[in-house]
């Protein structure tokens, strides 16, 4: 097991990711029957536990990257916007600016308001693109019609299965490809 690909992937039955959960927390859910269905290209790991004597064995548990578990989901994907961070927003926009259409290294780009924040602009995934120091300097307080510049690309608010694979975690490829093989036509993370 790669130390970085330590969490798994938890799902609701029907498949929607719910959060990323530790290994003990996945073998726990393991154990205890919860888990409807595994995906991945094998276990994530095999946990050992005790010598159990009236069977004769240790006992094991194979822990896979991507578990389903029984009931409900937690999560009502009608009601969840992804929560917003920097990384995400410059992940969501391929370090691409806005404005010029170039990319950049993460530490050269800023957040840019649509609306600039002084004239009410929020701090929303559909306010919020990235640009280069340069081009969110020339455009300022003004929108990007009153600055002639407009938009390369427009701004969205990512999809759950998006929001996972922006999140920046190390995780194994099977579980990123099966992440993507679930993104929405026309996602820039295709």
């Amino acid at each position: 097991m790669h130390p970085h690909h330590s969490h798994v992937l938890q799902l609701d039955i029907q498949g929607t990711p719910q959060a990323w959960i530790s290994l003990e927390h996945a073998a726990l859910h393991v154990a205890t029957g919860s888990v409807a269905w595994v995906d991945g290209d094998g276990p994530l790991a095999t946990l050992r536990g005790g010598f159990n004597v009236e069977r004769g064995r240790q006992s094991i548990i194979d822990v896979h990257p991507i578990i389903a578990l029984h009931g409900a989901s937690k999560v009502n994907l009608f009601d969840v916007v992804p929560a917003f961070s920097k990384s995400k927003l410059f992940r969501r926009d391929r370090l691409t600016c806005a404005y010029c259409g170039q990319r950049f290294n993460e530490r050269d780009l800023q957040c840019e308001h649509i609306v600039p924040e002084s004239r009410g602009g929020r701090w929303t995934w559909m306010n919020l693109v990235t640009a280069c120091g340069v081009c969110n300097g020339r455009k300022a307080d003004r929108t990007p019609e009153e600055a002639s510049m407009p938009l390369v690309y427009l701004p969205y608010v990512p999809s759950r299965f998006e929001d996972f694979l922006l999140e920046g975690r190390h995780i194994r490829a099977d579980v990123h490809e099966w992440l993507a093989a679930r993104l929405p036509k026309g996602s820039r993370l295709n």
